[in-house]
């Protein structure tokens, strides 16, 4: 026997195998390894950009529905916009209820707070677009979701319309992609024209008529339409529409449809089948393999259109490759995060856009970010996916870390996570660092009063008297987003209808999709002023001030900005559904991680027992917040918060339970 050879083999196990079961010991679980897969690099083409328009024009045209039309690809880069003649150039953003006086138009001016972005009127080429971003955006290969799977999964109850159950498990989301975000990229002609994520003009959106394309099983972008001049939401899910936008959407779909295995109602959550689209290709009045050449509609029966802010010219480009420089997100390089296949934000020559950096406030250092995220992304790999097809595969998510300054100190994501995860998982650890500093009362009251909005400060003094605590937002106590996101809700508690509202919500009967609360109030400003820099002269919306000079800010929210970033902590707005924690080093918060995927208690799980796993490893103090801070220790109303909650059983190829117990 060769000694020397069978030990060299041997050794290195039984290392491993120690390692290990110090980990275990310290209460790092152990699972058998699963791998993230790379997905293949697949992109639309100039010619297929202009198959999906000429069909989905030729279904419009056939029902009498002139509509407008966009298609983008997998980051947001819009590729075409097309303009049906006679199609309505406006839509009115509806929230689906009278007493939010359905049927009227609100003009939005100085006097008239209180009432978010529900009834007012805005170019339906930007609708288009934040439908087109949706369906791309929420969509992967492993699952395909569309607006209409938006507007189930955002309302005050899930499913809407049943009483008496929590709000929808992506409550809030809708109000990311923003305009104002300073992590989604704006179009700019130069060598970085084309790198995601893009932002989305209305944020995500609920309005059925947004849905996938794909290539050979690989998500390539999203289609968007409007006909019929209303943005809104599905209200009751229990019928079958045959909503114009969304058969229009389907025609121009065809040929471009993601596998079977994966749409929407493929998929559930808390026992309930999500919602692809109400009607399928079978519905369709025309067949789409019979449309005519784009060559022979565009000038006939439309035209493309420009968007300021969103193309360079009335003209079809192709998508760019997922994966490739161009596109803003590369495979990361061997060893970056050990162990761990994940992808980088990347600018177009392939630097990394957020390497692991030390805090602006000298509290976290470049290898505990690096570890936090290696620590996250392996909770991921070995978890379970709630939302994605085949069953057991691995969590597909987005991990960011922030300091106490919001500044973004590393970002990486697993390959095939959802795009919209990438803006959303900073939200949210920007949202946990935020609501946990002390200073975040401060903040909030040294806010200007909102142009278009409530002042900031109303919401300060809603939750100290909810609380009874004069001190809130100013006693750190530590809050997850789970936390903030049970006093954001219409009803507290939350899924209690006529209870009365959270203190960072508005009541019910000015609470919609398109009214959160302070999560909108506070970017409210920032949503107009882009809107009226997009807007073109003379369109009848009611937004002021059309054809603005100047975008809004490259940054979200009127706060106090940050002298170590030239930024507010919230720079790309607050979230408020479940997915991060705050960091600390003892009692001293040092940051937050964020992280946004495959479900959202998968991503409080990935965020909490990630960052105690790294804690564990680096043995340098980092780790949650201790047990006697944390807001689940808060029981306003009678009704305890919660701080996060893990799945039952997590883990493939485990039996481990309870894994975020006693952390």
């Amino acid at each position: 026997m060769n000694f020397r050879r069978t030990y060299s083999r041997i050794l290195p196990r039984l290392a491993a195998g120690m390692i290990g079961s110090a980990l275990a010991l310290c209460g790092v679980q152990q699972v058998a390894a699963q791998q993230h897969t790379v997905p293949a690099q697949q992109a639309l083409t100039v010619a297929e950009v202009q198959q999906i328009i000429a069909q989905a024009v030729n279904e419009a045209n056939v029902r009498n529905a002139p509509a407008t039309i966009a298609v983008v690809d997998r980051v947001g880069n819009v590729l075409g916009v097309f303009q049906m003649n006679g199609s309505p150039t406006t839509a009115f953003i509806d929230p689906g209820r009278s007493s939010l006086e359905k049927g009227t138009t609100r003009i939005i001016n100085g006097g008239a707070p209180g009432f978010g972005v529900n009834n007012v009127v805005v170019p339906s080429v930007l609708g288009a677009i934040s439908k087109a971003v949706t369906g791309a955006y929420l969509s992967s290969s492993g699952n395909a979701f569309t607006t209409r799977t938006a507007s189930q999964i955002v309302q005050e109850n899930f499913n809407p319309g049943e009483q008496f159950r929590f709000g929808g498990p992506l409550f809030g989301v809708q109000f990311s992609q923003l305009p104002c975000s300073d992590l989604s990229t704006r179009f700019q002609v130069g060598p970085n024209q084309t790198i995601g994520p893009k932002r989305a003009p209305l944020g995500l959106s609920a309005d059925p008529g947004g849905i996938p394309l794909y290539k050979s099983g690989v998500v390539v972008g999203g289609i968007g339409v409007l006909t019929d001049g209303i943005y809104g939401v599905d209200r009751r899910i229990g019928d079958f529409d045959s909503e114009l936008d969304e058969l229009v959407a389907l025609a121009g779909q065809f040929g471009f449809g993601p596998p079977g295995d994966i749409v929407a109602n493929r998929i559930t959550v808390e026992g309930k089948t999500f919602r692809y689209t109400d009607r399928d290709y079978s519905s369709l009045a025309t067949n789409p393999t019979l449309a005519p050449a784009f060559g022979a509609v565009n000038g006939v029966l439309g035209t493309l259109q420009n968007v300021r802010g969103y193309t360079a010219a009335a003209a079809i480009t192709a998508g760019v490759a997922y994966g490739t420089a161009a596109s803003g997100f590369m495979l990361a390089p061997a060893g970056t995060f050990p162990g761990q296949t994940a992808f980088l934000l990347v600018d177009s020559t392939g630097a990394n856009r957020y390497p692991a950096s030390a805090g602006t406030d000298g509290n976290l250092t470049a290898a505990e970010v690096t570890q936090l995220i290696t620590s996250a992304i392996d909770v991921a790999r070995r978890g379970r996916a709630q939302i994605r097809r085949p069953l057991d595969s691995p969590i597909q998510v987005t991990v960011s870390i922030v300091d106490t300054n919001g500044a973004i100190l590393g970002m990486a994501r697993t390959p095939d996570g959802p795009i919209f995860g990438t803006d959303v998982s900073l939200q949210k650890a920007r949202t946990a660092a935020f609501v946990s500093n002390t200073v975040a009362g401060a903040d909030l009251n040294a806010g200007p009063a909102n142009t278009f909005g409530v002042a900031p400060s109303s919401y300060v003094t809603a939750l100290r008297t909810f609380l009874g605590n004069p001190n809130a937002l100013a006693d750190g106590v530590a809050f997850a987003d789970r936390s903030g996101g049970n006093l954001s809700r219409p009803f507290f508690p939350d899924g209690v209808n006529g209870a009365p509202n959270g203190p960072l919500s508005q009541p019910l009967a000015i609470w919609s999709p398109f009214y959160t609360g302070l999560q909108l109030d506070l970017v409210l400003d920032n949503i107009i002023e882009h809107l009226a820099f997009a807007s073109p002269v003379g369109l009848p919306t009611t937004i002021p001030g059309n054809a603005a000079a100047a975008d809004t800010d490259a940054f979200c929210t009127d706060l106090p900005i940050q002298g170590a970033t030239g930024k507010p902590r919230v720079a790309n707005g607050l979230q408020i559904f479940p997915g991060s924690v705050p960091i600390y080093r003892g009692n001293t918060l040092v940051g937050g991680i964020g992280v946004s995927g495959d479900g959202v208690d998968q991503d409080d799980m990935i965020s909490f027992l990630g960052l105690h796993n790294a804690g564990v490893i680096l043995g340098t103090g980092i780790g949650n917040a201790p047990n006697a801070i944390r807001a689940d220790r808060l029981t306003p109303a009678g009704a305890r918060l919660r701080y996060v909650s893990c799945p039952f059983k997590p883990f493939v190829n485990s039996s481990d339970q309870n894994v975020c117990q006693g952390k």
